[in-house]
């Protein structure tokens, strides 16, 4: 084993995950394995029916929506329907938080800590 794929799964096996083998973590690779093409057209087509519904990204009038409580309510209505179109809903409502949103303490801070990391089952 290399350092580079050592380095790579190290925080796999903190994680209780099972190591990937190195030919896996190509760049180009990643970037067409880390990704839903129909998941991102779902949002897309909600976007732009939204724009008809309810204005463009960043008009005016939106600055004053709060899109926490509906983010909540639809996972919530998820986790008891298991309707994938909730998932897309949430997405598109992050979406338009992160470029209209008004909280007073807005920034982007990377944050790498235990309590937000996926718990993996074996």
């Amino acid at each position: 084993m290399d350092r580079a794929h050592f380095m790579r799964n190290l925080w796999r096996w903190s994680a209780g995950m099972p190591e990937q083998e190195p030919e896996s973590f190509g760049i180009d690779a990643l970037r067409r394995s880390e990704w839903s093409p129909t998941f991102e057209q779902l949002m897309r087509n909600r976007l732009v029916l939204g724009a008809f519904r309810y204005g463009k990204l960043n008009a005016e009038f939106k600055s004053q929506w709060d899109r926490m409580p509906s983010i909540e309510r639809r996972a919530a209505e998820y986790q008891r329907t298991g309707n994938l179109e909730l998932l897309v809903d949430i997405a598109n409502l992050c979406l338009l938080e992160y470029v209209e949103g008004r909280h007073p303490l807005r920034h982007f801070e990377a944050m790498d800590t235990e309590e937000f990391r996926v718990q993996v089952k074996t």
